[in-house]
């Protein structure tokens, strides 16, 4: 069974909508290794819809000449939690159906690496709360937006998490990367 491994650009007041945010900071190298050291582990994307629909069209296009991480995306299965996807266009997706803890559980017990989850608010705040995510890795923008989906938001449940990585890039973001206490040691 693999490990679900999440990766969310974060602002630092813990918003994750769709970053563009992020385009105002240089993209430093040393992210992007952090990064790929966990696509490396990965043997499935675990993704949204909403995170699936915005995708497909900026990866599917890509090659390894414009961007080293375009053979992930494209080339790796993605299973899309969804009730309303049925017929996913990006090559090699396949749609899970609506999300339950169950489903997840199974699909992990299928998928012989670890799962990669990037963006999809929605599916890791249910993934949070049913205890499902064994490494959170946030990136940390050094802005503030005021409003927006938040990770963490109002009456999400408590968690207690141990730090694992941690790291300073010189564009001034911070990558933070916890696993729940429970699953540390």
């Amino acid at each position: 069974m693999g490990a679900i491994l999440v990766h969310e650009f974060t602002t630092v007041d813990g918003v994750i909508d769709a970053p563009t945010w992020t385009f105002g900071f240089d993209f430093d190298p040393k992210m992007g290794q952090a990064i790929a050291g966990l696509t490396e582990r990965a043997g499935g994307i675990l993704l949204g819809r909403t995170t699936y629909e915005m995708f497909e069209p900026a990866w599917s296009q890509r090659t390894a000449d414009d961007d080293p991480g375009a053979p992930f995306f494209n080339e790796t299965p993605k299973f899309v939690v969804s009730s309303t996807l049925t017929d996913p266009t990006w090559s090699n997706s396949s749609v899970v159906g609506p999300y339950s803890a169950e489903s997840i559980r199974q699909l992990r017990e299928e998928v012989s690496a670890d799962l990669y989850v990037s963006g999809s608010g929605t599916l890791v705040r249910a993934l949070l709360a049913d205890e499902l995510v064994d490494e959170l890795h946030l990136f940390v923008f050094p802005l503030t937006r005021g409003s927006g989906p938040r990770l963490f938001p109002d009456g999400a449940p408590p968690l207690t998490l141990s730090l694992v990585a941690c790291e300073r890039y010189d564009n001034g973001v911070v990558h933070l990367g916890y696993a729940p206490s429970s699953r540390v040691g």
